[in-house]
């Protein structure tokens, strides 16, 4: 039989009769922004009674985001908007691997002066968006740089290596859909996962982070984050698509 972890990589679709109690819920469903989660309703049940803080992440591949981002962006604006905290995470450290999902190569390699501009530019669409302070509820904007490129890849593969199984990686649809076109998936890029699965981790311990937000075609990696989490620091946290 599968265990936890194999049943939790499968995308958990909201029943038709959900019936949230929390504004920020009830905002996604009425908007038909709702498709997957882990354990909605206790995830339901904090958004209800406390301040979540949430994050959703952006690589910093173009200098400015593409249309199709207004969509994350809004989620986050209704999020701040419900009473809880937005965490936008620019990806400083996960562009330099590049995102296979939905690839049939790789992504362009870009230099650090690069990956920089990009991120300047990326960071002025979302004053437009949220509000950015030291408040309980405001926005606050991260760089994964900060910690994956100070990570030591032998202390990182020792210590979190053991957590993640090549036969459950291989199923995630992002892998399953490059090799059945028997398109190249580099070892750079298959480490992909790992990095946003860590970055949860890491906005968890730093932030108290609890809820990662994403398109559905992340669904896989996000799972990886929830379960890291888990099993590194008993920490309950949630993924939403």
């Amino acid at each position: 039989p599968p265990d936890e972890a194999e049943q939790a990589s499968e995308a958990v679709e909201i029943k038709q009769d959900f019936a949230p109690k929390s504004s920020f819920l009830k905002t996604m469903v009425e908007r038909g922004f709702l498709h997957s989660c882990t354990d909605i309703e206790t995830l339901d049940s904090k958004l209800d009674q406390l301040v979540v803080t949430a994050y959703l992440g952006f690589d910093a591949t173009a200098p400015s985001l593409h249309v199709g981002s207004l969509l994350q962006i809004m989620i986050l604006r209704h999020l701040q908007q419900s009473g809880h905290k937005p965490l936008v995470l620019l990806g400083g450290g996960t562009t330099k691997v590049g995102d296979p999902t939905g690839k049939d190569e790789s992504r362009k390699m870009l230099t650090d002066h690069d990956i920089q501009a990009n991120i300047d530019g990326i960071r002025q669409v979302f004053d437009k968006f949220l509000s950015f302070g030291e408040g309980e509820t405001d926005a606050l904007m991260v760089n994964n740089d900060e910690w994956l490129s100070e990570l030591r890849y032998l202390e990182f593969l020792r210590d979190y290596g053991p957590k993640f199984t090549i036969n459950r990686m291989l199923n995630f649809e992002s892998v399953k859909q490059r090799l059945g076109r028997e398109s190249p998936l580099t070892f750079l890029e298959f480490n992909y996962m790992i990095l946003q699965a860590y970055d949860f981790l890491e906005l968890n311990r730093r932030y108290k982070c609890t809820l990662q937000l994403g398109g559905s075609d992340q669904w896989g990696n996000m799972v990886n984050g929830v379960e890291l989490t888990r099993r590194c620091d008993s920490q309950e946290v949630f993924a939403m698509t």
